[in-house]
């Protein structure tokens, strides 16, 4: 692996001043939301049930929330699901289930699923050649990517094209201004052998975008919505920044709620299964959460990067979904339930090590973790009346941002 995790009381101390502000991060004109838990059914949502029923400690969940209030966090939303139920269910700052929120790299993990679908449709395969596929999905680039026969759909979802690109503007043109990211994308240099280095890098997913558009046939947030956003249910769905061309890139852009985040993690936790039905194979759901590369990262899905652990009964530990600022799905087999977090937090410390992923992984050890493995039980009514006052006491509150806020205002909740 490429870090390791620091111990538990390492990081609580690390964690009291990671809090630097570079922006504003107010939500203007937020007011106080009446709180209740478990919500009134409503059958086109997750099921919401008090913890205690599916064998979860709310008194865990409540410190966590607590401690979060008291370092003054900017954690925006906070969902846990257990066995298929929403068991807590946490928002900040007036926000409410229906917004949605900008997702940076989780976008990626949603681009692997789509890879899987169309793979397992016969229309890609993960040896096809950024060459062929994306010279036919743009006839004009055929020669800018006449140098990258070598490079294929295996090498762009293990981030282990070669290609050198210039991330030196201070305004990247590839995130913001360009009118054409798939023509920056193509016109990169292959400076190292395909499939020896890994090498994070976010012209891989435009040059997934584009292949995965040509074998759907379609815009693949179209596809999306065909695949996975209609038939899991989600609602206020949007695949956004979009360039001149008309094309999204697979590596940000996505914006889901909370509640949709955890039905991605869901669908990957049940092996590509939705309702009884295989939407993706279970077969890919199973590479794309095992190391490639690195051991570390599957196919757009980081591998035990949360937990230090292995396989366990077939399963890895924990695979997860980490989005720049602190936009996150983790998914827990052992205890069959997922994590999705929102959050506007440092990303300090570089991909594998950054603060907010600090902060997570000391939320997931010292309090999550603990509170998911028990027996079910009715809950008390202290319990009861000790959970919905600390989530009013978390919707009243404001956490302070620990970076400054996207200049396109991207980072508002919508």
């Amino acid at each position: 692996m490429m870090r390791r995790i620091p111990m538990m009381q390492e990081i609580a101390a690390a964690l009291v001043g990671a809090g630097l502000v570079l922006g504003s991060g107010g939500l203007a004109g937020a007011q106080s939301v009446k709180v209740q838990f478990p919500a009134k059914p409503d059958p086109t949502e997750l099921q919401e049930v008090w913890p205690e029923m599916a064998g979860v400690d709310s008194g865990k969940l409540v410190g966590l929330s607590k401690w979060i209030r008291d370092q003054k966090f900017d954690i925006r939303s906070l969902v846990i699901v257990k066995d298929g139920k929403i068991v807590f269910e946490r928002y900040s700052d007036g926000l409410t289930r229906d917004k949605n929120y900008e997702l940076y790299s989780v976008t990626k993990a949603l681009v692997g699923i789509l890879a899987g679908d169309l793979i397992g449709e016969g229309k890609i395969s993960l040896d096809s050649s950024v060459k062929d596929v994306v010279g036919a999905y743009r006839p004009d680039l055929k020669e800018a990517v006449a140098d990258k026969g070598a490079i294929t759909l295996r090498n762009v979802l293990s981030m282990t094209t070669g290609l050198h690109y210039d991330f030196n503007p201070p305004s990247d043109p590839i995130y913001y201004e360009a009118p054409d990211r798939l023509k920056l994308a193509a016109t990169t240099t292959p400076l190292l052998e395909p499939g020896k280095v890994f090498q994070y890098m976010d012209v891989n997913p435009i040059l997934a975008t584009a292949m995965l558009s040509q074998a759907a046939g379609k815009r693949l947030e179209e596809y999306a919505t065909d695949k996975v956003f209609e038939p899991l249910g989600m609602k206020h769905y949007v695949w956004s920044r979009a360039d001149k061309k008309g094309l999204v890139s697979g590596g940000w852009g996505l914006r889901l709620r909370p509640v949709d985040m955890a039905r991605l993690g869901m669908l990957a936790l049940q092996g590509g299964k939705w309702n009884g039905k295989q939407l993706v194979p279970a077969e890919w759901v199973q590479q794309m959460t095992t190391g490639q590369g690195i051991r570390s990262f599957g196919y757009y899905w980081w591998v035990n990067n949360i937990l230090e652990g292995g396989m366990e009964g077939g399963q890895q530990a924990e695979f997860d979904a980490a989005g720049f600022k602190g936009q996150n799905i983790v998914v827990l087999p052992k205890y069959n339930a997922v994590v999705a977090m929102t959050s506007i937090m440092s990303p300090a410390g570089g991909l594998r090590d950054a603060q907010h992923l600090q902060t997570l992984r000391y939320m997931v050890n010292e309090y999550i973790l603990p509170a998911l493995n028990h027996a079910p039980s009715e809950p008390t009514e202290p319990q009861k009346t000790a959970l919905v006052a600390e989530l009013q006491a978390a919707e009243d509150s404001k956490g302070v941002p620990g970076f400054a806020l996207d200049p396109y205002n991207t980072d508002m909740p919508q």
